[in-house]
């Protein structure tokens, strides 16, 4: 409001929780009332992971997947109703490379972004009726962020003890302004990364053999510093 035109009736602020999902058509029913039409929908709720799965408690990948995977088509199942009988919208999902690779300690994370990346796209097959409504997936690699103070760990009670250092990750800003405009230009899939991680995205998808040689070496030096609290 201070640095844009924008008035109260401009923005409403709802409480929300993906996992409730007896709530989703009553908070959709609340936009369309206050703005009339809902353009864009971002799904960009969800947790991660810290934990090797020999150690982890199966509640965990059922809480995963509630939230990150259930929770995300539920919402959207809401608001696409919506944007179908307009014709048009833009249904943008914040997926992860993890969704186009496998790493360690984070199987359950990965299940979860692997299981969006599917439904979008086989999602984006089921509206060729409907050109005006878009479905994005953007890949983010690590972006410096709260999301690994609150991963999920071995069981459900549990929260991590070191975030670690973030100074390496990509800032915040340039992660938004580049979904943004991949947002803008309709792109379908945007892997937005630095590197290594984005070399890492393009070999694992034109030269499988060599990525899992390389996440193997990479994810025993990973699995041991976890191991010692790096």
């Amino acid at each position: 409001l201070e640095i844009s035109n924008l008035s109260d009736k401009d923005i409403l602020v709802l409480r929300l929780d993906l996992t409730d999902r007896s709530s989703h058509e009553a908070a959709t029913n609340s936009v369309l009332k206050h703005f009339g039409k809902i353009d864009v929908l971002v799904n960009n709720g969800g947790r991660s992971q810290r934990s090797l799965f020999v150690d982890t408690n199966l509640d965990v990948y059922s809480a995963i997947m509630e939230l990150n995977y259930l929770g995300t088509i539920s919402l959207t199942k809401y608001v696409l109703n919506h944007m179908i009988q307009r014709r048009k919208g833009k249904i943008v999902t914040v997926s992860s490379v993890m969704g186009i690779m496998g790493a360690p300690l984070a199987s359950g994370y990965c299940a979860s972004k692997h299981a969006l990346q599917g439904f979008f796209n086989s999602l984006r097959t089921e509206l060729t009726d409907y050109p005006e409504i878009s479905i994005i997936n953007i890949c983010p690699g690590p972006v410096q962020s709260k999301i690994i103070q609150n991963v999920f760990t071995e069981n459900l009670g549990k929260s991590i003890e070191n975030s670690g250092d973030q100074s390496h990750k990509m800032p915040t800003d340039r992660c938004v302004r580049l979904t943004l405009v991949s947002m803008a230009n309709d792109v379908k899939e945007a892997w937005i990364s630095d590197h290594p991680y984005l070399a890492v995205c393009y070999l694992w998808q034109y030269a499988p053999t060599w990525a899992w040689w390389l996440m193997n070496r990479m994810g025993k030096r990973r699995i041991q510093n976890f191991k010692s609290g790096v």
